[in-house]
């Protein structure tokens, strides 16, 4: 029985020691990755370290798959799952700079075929509300709409719809990854480009302007890599490696691949209120 899934993970931190001090605890940290490797029966991680604008060390730790001694180093790239979202909500507040759209517009203004269960709610729904898990719906409602799924990021937007909701308007919280689908069908159409997707709006606005040159928001980048962790799983107590799902459908939610040489990059500018070395971005 698959009990849970287990990825190398990749991780950014921000640093309030002095580089002197972060040097010398640099030995404890890196017995502290490894001992945390083993109590969570982890392969490998990579981690950055980041100071006031600065990145004070990146490293890998432990291997990137099973039955592969190939090691973790910064540019081991990860699927870095729902830290996705982080890029979309980004998106959206670019948008909101650009003045193509505002965080309390009803979403049915930029995609006016937008339903929820409810025409109230519907008709209420901001794109606040897409990014802030208070929509109404359960936890994780609408997941087998994409998972292992041929539906389109369209489609899921479409089939939400008949989704019903477990708790009244922004009375609860509860986390969902399709209403972030339709977040990044959102950024898409406001973006105002024919054709254009999230995954270019990310591509040029973020990934470009910080020089994240290793990072993309497809499969294909992640499973056309020499340098990738590869997925596995914890079955009946044992590692078991298990096929690099498609995460076209649910890219805005959870599809971005980087690594942590690419993500310091954008830890940095995030610290630095949207800041970076060739403007601002938000």
């Amino acid at each position: 029985m698959r009990s849970r899934i287990a990825v190398a993970a990749g991780v950014v931190l921000a640093a309030a020691a002095s580089p002197a001090t972060a040097q010398f605890r640099q030995k404890d940290f890196d017995a502290y990755v490894v001992k945390s490797l083993q109590t969570l029966q982890t392969l490998g991680a990579a981690v950055a370290v980041v100071r006031n604008g600065k990145v004070l060390f990146a490293r890998g730790y432990g291997v990137r798959s099973l039955g592969d001694q190939s090691p973790v180093d910064a540019h081991t790239l990860f699927q870095i799952g729902s830290n996705t979202k982080a890029f979309t909500t980004a998106a959206l507040a670019m948008l909101a700079d650009d003045g193509k759209l505002s965080w309390d517009d009803p979403v049915t203004k930029l995609l006016p075929g937008f339903q929820l269960y409810d025409p109230y709610v519907t008709r209420e729904f901001t794109i606040r509300d897409l990014v802030t898990h208070r929509s109404g719906l359960g936890l994780g409602a609408g997941d087998l709409l994409w998972f292992h799924s041929n539906y389109s990021r369209a489609e899921i937007a479409y089939r939400i719809r008949f989704a019903r909701p477990v708790s009244s308007f922004r009375s609860q919280y509860a986390y969902d990854n399709v209403l972030y689908i339709v977040a990044g069908e959102l950024v898409a159409g406001a973006a105002g480009a024919a054709g254009a997707t999230w995954d270019d709006f990310v591509r040029q606005r973020i990934f470009v302007p910080l020089g994240m040159s290793e990072t993309g928001t497809t499969t294909a980048v992640f499973t056309s890599s020499a340098n990738a962790a590869t997925p596995y799983a914890i079955e009946d107590g044992r590692l078991q490696s298990v096929p690099v799902d498609s995460v076209a459908n649910i890219s805005p939610a959870g599809g971005i691949a980087s690594n942590v040489t690419d993500l310091a990059k954008w830890l940095i500018c995030r610290l630095d209120s949207g800041r970076y070395a060739g403007g601002r971005l938000f």
